[in-house]
C-alpha cells in the first residue's frame, strides 16, 4: 500500500502532463491510422522508452545539467521549428489538395490498408476499393499497396509517394520526441524534479507509475486509433484530419520559434 499510493501518483502526474494535442500524438494517430501494425508498434516503443529515458535521467538529476545549459535548448528549439514547421506546410498542402485519397483493410492482412484498384483482389478477403468510372484512385500518401499487382516492389503507394516505411517512421518520431525542447522541460526537469520530491524510497515507486503512464497512453494511441481506420476510407475524412495536423505542427513551431 506505501509503494501503491507513489505509483498511482506518478502515474496520474504523467498522464496529466502527456495526454494532449502534440506533434508527437498527432504523428502517431497518423500512422495508427495508416501504418502496418510493425511500424505502429515501433513508433510507440519509440515513444514509450524516450519518455523513459528521460524521466529516469530527471530523477538521476541531469535536468540540473539541461537547466545549466540554456543554449543547447536554443539550438533544439530552432531545428524542432524548422521540421514542425516544414511538416505543417505538407500537410496543409494536402488538405488543400486533396487527391481523393482513401484507404481500405484487407480481412487477410495484419490491418494494413489497402490501396484503390479497379482490378479484383489477389487475395481472399482482401478489400478494395474502385470508383465508379472504373479508374484507379490513388492511395493515400499514408497507405501501403499489398492488393495484387498493385503491390509496388519499393514502397512507394499507387500515387507514386513514399509509403509510411519502418525506417521513415522511427527517424520522423525520434525527431518529432527529441528535436522538441519542451520534452526535456517536462520530463528532464519537471518530471524529475516532482519525482525526487516523493522521498528516497518513494521517488521510484513514482518513477515506475510515471513511465507507465506513458507506455499505456502511447500504447492507447497507437493500437487504440487503429479502429479509427473505417474512417479513413473516406477521402473527406483525411483533408479534414490533414487540416488538424498542419494546425497543429504550425502552432507549435510557430511556439518554438518565438520562445514559447
Amino acid at each position: 500500500m506505501t509503494a501503491l499510493l507513489p505509483a498511482l501518483s506518478g502515474l496520474g502526474t504523467g498522464l496529466a502532463l502527456i495526454v494532449a494535442i502534440g506533434v508527437q500524438n498527432t504523428y502517431l494517430l497518423r500512422l495508427a491510422v495508416s501504418a502496418r501494425l510493425r511500424v505502429v508498434a515501433a513508433a510507440v516503443v519509440v515513444c514509450a522508452v524516450s519518455d523513459a529515458v528521460l524521466i529516469l535521467a530527471g530523477v538521476l538529476g541531469v535536468g540540473a545539467v539541461v537547466e545549466r545549459f540554456p543554449v543547447a535548448l536554443v539550438v533544439i528549439r530552432f531545428v524542432g521549428a524548422a521540421f514542425l514547421l516544414t511538416y505543417g506546410v505538407l500537410a496543409a498542402r494536402r488538405a488543400v489538395r486533396p487527391s481523393g485519397d482513401a484507404i481500405r483493410v484487407g480481412a487477410s492482412d495484419d490491418g494494413v490498408p489497402v490501396g484503390s484498384g479497379s482490378g479484383p483482389a489477389s487475395g481472399s478477403g482482401s478489400a478494395v476499393m474502385a470508383p465508379a468510372d472504373g479508374h484507379r484512385a490513388p492511395a493515400h500518401a499514408g497507405a501501403t499497396v499489398v492488393a495484387g499487382r498493385d503491390a509496388p516492389a519499393d514502397g512507394a503507394d499507387q500515387a507514386g509517394r513514399a509509403a509510411p516505411t519502418l525506417r521513415a517512421a522511427v527517424l520522423t518520431m525520434l525527431v518529432f520526441t527529441w528535436a522538441n525542447p519542451h520534452v526535456y522541460l517536462d520530463t528532464l526537469v519537471f518530471l524529475g524534479s516532482v519525482a525526487n520530491q516523493q522521498g528516497v524510497d518513494d521517488r521510484w515507486w513514482w518513477t515506475i507509475g510515471a513511465v507507465a503512464a506513458s507506455c499505456l497512453w502511447f500504447g492507447a494511441l497507437g493500437f487504440g486509433g487503429r479502429l479509427m481506420r473505417p474512417l479513413f476510407a473516406k477521402p473527406i475524412t483525411w483533408r479534414v484530419f490533414d487540416a488538424v495536423v498542419a494546425l497543429v505542427m504550425l502552432a507549435f513551431g510557430v511556439a518554438l520559434l518565438v520562445g514559447a
